[in-house]
């Protein structure tokens, strides 16, 4: 099994390097800024990360409990020889300069509540297409679980799941939100954190394959989906995780029975 580290030396012969031109010097400066604050943040511990496959479309499937983790989630992808590619709200394509590196990355918008809300889903069913890594945090937004837990997952995921004959990956990681807590406004760099990752065995989707892709089907699939990553977070945790996912609405109902 190799170490992170070594894996991308390792596919030295298949490793992504991105577009072209102008796509490469970006990815190139997404790389020497990444790393180092990866670095100085947090030690990272991976676990599973020869199972990301050195060539061909993947998804992989993560939880959200920190604006931290597109950092390590990216290196992490990076360290496997793959150049990772986000759906990303549409509003970060406003700021100067990383609008630029989020395009020369090929990186996604999302569109939500707008007549463009499809618009993310059929350029990341593209790049599947191409044969692109694609990564996906189905919880929408950061966990409002006050324990961190996966939220009721979007079904998007399904979509793009079911829609291609791809490995779909569960990740899980924890660590980010004890660095930096964006809903209680903590940022706590010291003492350094550890950042543990952990990529599982891909989804058996083939129970639902070939079906209607109704929303039964899709709720169904993207449940299980959510499930494994939850297992996995639950793993690194060493704790046994909740047998539902976190929903708000439920939350604010239970809120109101108690009072």
């Amino acid at each position: 099994m190799a170490e992170p580290k070594s894996l991308r030396r390792e596919r030295r012969q298949t490793r992504e390097t991105g577009r072209k031109g102008a796509g490469k010097l970006w990815l190139g400066l997404a790389v020497v800024v990444f790393y180092p604050i990866k670095a100085l943040l947090a030690r990272t511990k991976v676990i599973g990360l020869e199972r990301l496959p050195a060539e061909g479309p993947v998804l992989l499937v993560l939880n959200h409990v920190s604006h931290l983790d597109p950092i390590y989630d990216a290196v992490t992808v990076h360290r496997a020889g793959r150049v990772p590619r986000f759906l990303a709200k549409n509003t970060l394509w406003n700021v100067p300069v990383l609008n630029r590196v989020l395009d020369g990355v090929d990186q996604i918008p999302v569109y939500r509540g707008t007549s463009d809300a499809h618009k993310s889903l059929r350029e990341a069913h593209r790049a599947l297409e191409r044969d692109k890594v694609i990564l996906i945090y189905p919880d929408g937004t950061i966990t409002k679980d006050p324990q961190g837990w996966p939220m009721m997952p979007r079904i998007g995921v399904a979509q793009l799941a079911l829609e291609h004959d791809i490995p779909v990956i569960p990740v899980a990681r924890w660590g980010t939100r004890a660095v930096y807590d964006h809903y209680n406004k903590k940022f706590r760099p010291l003492p350094r954190k550890q950042v543990s990752i952990k990529l599982g065995e891909p989804v058996d989707l083939s129970e639902y394959r070939g079906r209607e892709l109704d929303n039964r089907t899709l709720r169904d699939a993207t449940n299980l989906i959510m499930r494994r990553v939850r297992d996995l977070l639950g793993e690194i945790r060493d704790e046994q995780p909740p047998a539902e996912f976190y929903s708000t609405r439920k939350s604010r109902v239970a809120e109101g029975e108690n009072e």
